[in-house]
């Protein structure tokens, strides 16, 4: 199935020049989207994770039924303030500015695998932050998962070092 003619492209949101990549249509379609979940477990299925930990808010869309299919705990990384008890944070560069994200410091534990999920790669940085805080818990990053990434924006140099599995790249 080609995946990548269930993304729309809108121009200019959230703000002038930026071409955002929507996945809802992906979503509304449950073969679509069951393709691209299968597809995102089949490429990383070597990685004997013991977390899937995935980004606020499209991020959770992929990852939740990830961990659900592994059998692993589902850790979400939110934006500051949104998270009620301690947590882990760090900053990081967007697009089109910057921001902090946080995650509960119960999860993932010291020692164990995560694999962190996201819908799209772009210029890397929110990924960026999602390792630094797996890494504050004392975790160690498995792999990095993404439906989309933007190969213009570069993003993947930034993660160097890190396995990082697209299933699709524009």
């Amino acid at each position: 199935m080609d995946l990548e003619q269930h993304i729309a492209e809108v121009p200019d949101f959230p703000q002038k020049g930026i071409a955002f990549k929507d996945i809802t249509p992906l979503l509304k379609n449950p073969d679509a989207f069951s393709v691209a979940v299968h597809s995102l477990m089949h490429h990383c299925a070597d990685l004997a994770i013991d977390a899937v930990v995935a980004i606020e808010a499209r991020g959770y869309l992929l990852g939740a039924p990830l961990a659900l299919l592994w059998g692993v705990g589902f850790v979400p990384v939110r934006k500051v303030g949104k998270l009620p008890r301690d947590t882990y944070q760090a900053d990081y560069e967007l697009e089109y500015g910057l921001s902090t994200i946080e995650m509960h410091r119960d999860g993932p534990n010291a020692g164990e695998r995560a694999l962190i999920i996201d819908d799209v790669l772009a210029t890397g940085g929110t990924l960026e932050g999602a390792i630094r805080l797996v890494e504050q818990s004392g975790a160690t990053v498995a792999g990095l998962g993404v439906l989309l990434e933007i190969e213009a924006l570069r993003g993947r140099d930034r993660l160097e070092g890190y396995r990082l599995e697209s299933l699709l790249v524009v």
